[in-house]
């Protein structure tokens, strides 16, 4: 069995596409997942499956939601060991002990063309980010409320993204690693 995380986009934000998850859950169960775990309601997923599945899971996870609550999220699919080398490869270790103020953007895919330039026009002094192939890392010292960043990071990219602060990486990793445990 192979562990994966899945990150759900956009899921229960500002009332809109609502999907408890113990309803998650059952979801996934009808998909032949396995150890399935949520962290928080944001939508971050661990479960087990058959490695020979992981190319289609995403899509057959948002068909299922869609089936059932008549949305069909956004799924960015993760392998444990993907998850561990964003942690690892985190240009901003200084920041890690304030982790609300540290985000990591999950790219669908790796950029062709960004635009970086037009995020260090709006961003904040203070402010500092990177993008590593199919990861943007970016701290934000006064906070991501007070940021503009994260509202154009998807456009300067050219790219779909999630995001998730520091603390719930870490989390769902540790979360990975302890349901990859025989």
């Amino acid at each position: 069995m192979q562990t994966y995380i899945a990150l759900l986009r956009g899921i229960n934000v500002g009332g809109k596409h609502k999907l408890p998850m113990r309803e998650l859950i059952k979801i996934l169960e009808t998909l032949d997942l396995h150890n399935i775990k949520t962290y928080i309601q944001s939508g971050n997923v661990v479960f087990q499956s058959e490695p020979s599945h992981g190319a289609r899971l995403a899509d057959k996870i948002s068909n299922a939601i869609d089936h059932t609550h008549q949305f069909k999220p956004k799924i960015y699919l993760l392998e444990l060991e993907e998850l561990t080398r964003a942690i690892a490869a985190n240009p901003f270790p200084d920041a890690e002990t304030e982790s609300k103020t540290l985000y990591v953007y999950f790219l669908e895919t790796i950029p062709e063309s960004p635009d970086l330039t037009s995020l260090e026009t709006i961003k904040q002094d203070s402010e500092r980010f990177q993008l590593q192939g199919k990861i943007f890392y970016q701290h934000s010292p006064l906070g991501i409320g007070k940021s503009k960043l994260p509202l154009r990071v998807d456009k300067a990219l050219g790219v779909a993204t999630t995001a998730r602060n520091w603390r719930t990486v870490c989390q769902v990793a540790a979360i990975a690693q302890q349901s990859r445990q025989p």
